[in-house]
């Protein structure tokens, strides 16, 4: 950082003044990205705390909230709510490699812990029902439910659970990752709340890689796992021919592929593999094969992968071009982003969900816990535009499988059913 400030990079061979400013844009990012981990990251390690917690404090005294209940994507505090007060828990925290101690006030203890994760504890609790509800909504969705219940009283037992407070506000249970914005608070008290997609609602594994492109397992393998946990088909989509850095699929060995899918599906029937391509959209927008090779396959997924500084009116000139090639029948990972990685490129996201409304396109919720993109926020709107949603893992080896689950989280948030989800139709209503 410090030798693109002083322009010494431009000094070296291949690194001109757009090269510098692009190392120091990802310097950036990096640094300010530092304390946050991915929603995947810390499920790895929440069960050791919230564990840790109970055994401390007993487990009716020790509840989740904050951000990480409400299935965040990017988190930098854990929090609790602890029914203890300050002078019990403090003591408790005293080890050999005790955690550093940030802030403290009468309710509330903030501590940083040795891999840089912040735990917030919320004590003194008199109250969990109010506690839980207070920490764990947006502050959007608890000023808004205060003015639309001014007179909501909160004196609960403490060890009550905060569905209580929307019992006695009349109306229907939020769960705590849709209280984000204010809009659900009046969804709710019309009873009208959408039943939400859960992992058991996908029956299908759409956009995979196999070892035939930068994939590690088989078709056989990946075919195999598929109805060992039990989906009813299989939509590979190997990279396209651009893709050399990833082995992607020149003409010749699309064929190959496709033989071998004609064979699997002869010996694995009922069970069906479709042919699919993950395919560039180079940048003009075109797809990176000629009409004639297109057309050989069951679906198109039309991604970006390179050149992926672009302006919004770039970007969306390339998707638009893509997802109107009527060979397109999902748009993979909207704006290219890698969450706590990268930024992605800038686009329209109402006109991108609109052309893809016209052109009757899949827009993919890239279940990747580094990516899950389209983000979550614009699922209500291709909703109403009536566009499918796809949740897809982008798996590149079998344990990828298990990403479907963060899709699933992310999708969640957005009030996405399964009705409006593509990788939830049975093989009949996708064939």
């Amino acid at each position: 950082q410090y030798a693109c400030n002083e322009n010494r990079l431009m000094l070296y061979k291949g690194f001109g003044e757009k090269t510098q400013q692009n190392v120091l844009e990802s310097i950036g990012f990096y640094i300010q990205s530092q304390g946050f981990f991915l929603y995947a990251q810390l499920e790895e390690i929440f069960p050791q705390i919230d564990t840790y917690l109970k055994k401390l404090f007993s487990p009716e005294k020790v509840r989740v909230t904050g951000k990480y209940r409400r299935q965040e994507l990017i988190i930098d505090e854990l929090e609790f709510v602890i029914a203890e007060p300050n002078e019990v828990i403090k003591p408790k925290f005293k080890t050999a490699q005790p955690p550093e101690l940030l802030e403290e006030t009468a309710n509330n203890l903030l501590f940083k812990l040795k891999n840089g994760l912040k735990l917030r504890l919320y004590t003194g609790v008199t109250n969990r029902a109010q506690t839980l509800f207070e920490t764990t909504g947006s502050i959007e969705f608890i000023k808004t439910f205060h003015s639309a219940f001014p007179d909501l009283k909160f004196n609960g037992n403490e060890t009550e659970e905060d569905e209580i407070i929307f019992r006695k506000a009349g109306i229907e249970y939020i769960p705590p990752c849709l209280r984000e914005s204010s809009e659900i608070i009046e969804i709710a008290k019309k009873q009208a709340l959408p039943k939400l997609i859960q992992p058991e609602d996908i029956r299908s594994i759409i956009h995979c890689h196999s070892n035939w492109s930068d994939g590690s397992n088989t078709l056989e393998e990946m075919a195999a796992e598929c109805i060992k946990r039990g989906y009813e088909y299989l939509v590979i989509s190997d990279h396209s021919q651009t893709a050399g850095y990833a082995n992607g699929l020149k003409e010749d060995r699309v064929k190959e592929q496709h033989k071998q899918i004609d064979e699997l599906n002869r010996q694995l029937a009922p069970f069906r593999i479709f042919k699919s391509i993950e395919s560039d959209i180079l940048n003009d927008g075109s797809l990176d094969y000629p009409e004639s090779v297109l057309q050989t396959f069951d679906l198109v997924i039309a991604s970006v992968h390179s050149n992926l500084k672009m302006t919004e009116e770039k970007a969306m000139a390339r998707l638009t071009r893509a997802i109107e090639n009527p060979y397109t029948r999902i748009l993979g990972h909207m704006t290219g982003r890698l969450l706590l990685s990268r930024n992605g490129y800038p686009v329209d996201h109402k006109k991108i969900i609109e052309a893809c409304a016209a052109n009757h396109v899949v827009i993919e919720i890239n279940a990747h816990p580094r990516r899950l993109d389209m983000d979550w926020k614009w699922i209500s709107y291709a909703m109403e535009k009536k566009v499918l949603i796809s949740i897809n893992p982008d798996a590149h080896f079998l344990e990828g499988f298990d990403d479907i689950k963060y899709g699933v989280l992310a999708a969640q948030k957005g009030c996405l059913t399964p009705k409006c989800n593509l990788s939830s139709f049975s093989l009949k209503e996708f064939d």
